[in-house]
C-alpha cells in the first residue's frame, strides 16, 4: 500500500468540491469553538457577579450604595443593568403626571413589566450564537458525509479506466474520502454538546436572574430587602421560589 495516502494527498487528490467542503467545516469549527469560549466567559462573569456583587447589594447601606457596589463588581454588567432599568423605572413612575393611558397604572404592575421586558432582553442576550451551535451541530455531519460520497465518487472515476485494479489501489482513495465523515463529526460534537451545557447554564443562570427580578420589585415598590440566604446563588439541587415572570 502507498505510505504516501493520508490528508495531505487527499487534498492534493481532491477536487473543487471537496476543498469548498473542506473548508467549509474548518469554518464551522472555528465558529463554533469561538461561540463556545465566549459563552463560558459571558456565564463565568455572571456567575461571579451572583455570587460576589449580589450579596453586596442587599449588604449596602443605602439605595445610591446599592446601586455603586452593584456596578462596580458586576463584570457582566447584567445585574447592573437590570437595577438600572428597574430604578429609572421607579423615577419615572413616580414623575408622572397620572395622565395618559398609563395614568391609572398601579406602581406594582408598572415596575413588574419593565423588569419582565429586562428578563426578555438578558434572555436573548444570553441566547446569542446557540442558533449557530445547533446549526453546526445538526449540518456538520451531512457535509462530511457528502464530501465522503462526492469523494468515493471522484476516486472511482478515476480508477475507472484501468483494465486492473488492486485492492490497495481502491481501497487507498476510499478510505481517504472518509476522512471526511470524520472532520464532520469532529466539528458536530463538540458543537452539540456546547450547545447542551450552554443551555443548561443559560437556565440556571435565568433562574437566578429572575429571583434578584423579584428582590428589585419587591424593594423599590415596598422598601423590603430580600434576606441574604435568598439573595444567595442558588445551587442546582436547592428548590426554586422565583418563577417564571415578575
Amino acid at each position: 500500500m502507498d505510505k504516501q495516502l493520508g490528508f495531505a494527498h487527499f487534498w492534493q487528490q481532491g477536487d473543487t468540491v471537496s476543498h469548498a467542503l473542506t473548508i467549509i467545516l474548518l469554518l464551522m469549527s472555528v465558529c463554533s469553538w469561538s461561540l463556545l469560549l465566549l459563552k463560558l466567559i459571558e456565564q463565568r462573569r455572571l456567575r461571579r457577579a451572583l455570587r460576589q456583587a449580589l450579596p453586596a447589594f442587599w449588604q449596602a447601606s443605602g439605595k445610591a450604595a446599592a446601586m455603586a457596589v452593584l456596578t462596580q463588581q458586576d463584570g457582566s454588567r447584567m445585574l447592573s443593568g437590570l437595577a438600572i432599568q428597574a430604578e429609572q423605572a421607579a423615577q419615572a413612575y413616580a414623575s408622572k403626571s397620572g395622565v395618559g393611558l398609563g395614568g391609572e397604572l398601579d406602581a406594582a404592575d408598572y415596575l413588574g413589566r419593565i423588569l419582565q421586558q429586562a428578563l426578555q432582553q438578558l434572555q436573548a442576550r444570553l441566547e446569542q450564537g446557540l442558533t449557530v451551535l445547533a446549526s453546526v451541530g445538526a449540518t456538520a455531519p451531512f457535509v462530511g458525509l457528502f464530501g465522503t460520497v462526492w469523494g468515493i465518487y471522484h476516486a472511482l472515476i478515476s480508477l475507472s479506466g484501468r483494465t486492473q485494479m488492486t485492492l490497495d489501489q481502491v481501497a487507498g482513495p476510499v478510505g481517504e474520502a472518509l476522512i471526511m465523515t470524520a472532520i464532520g463529526l469532529f466539528v458536530a460534537i463538540p458543537a452539540v454538546l456546547g450547545y447542551n451545557a450552554s443551555t443548561r447554564g443559560n437556565r440556571l443562570l435565568l433562574a437566578q436572574l429572575e429571583s434578584f427580578a423579584h428582590g428589585l420589585h419587591a424593594y423599590l415598590v415596598a422598601g423590603v430587602r430580600m434576606p441574604l440566604a435568598q439573595a444567595a446563588p442558588r445551587g442546582e439541587g436547592q428548590p426554586q421560589t422565583a418563577g417564571r415572570g415578575v
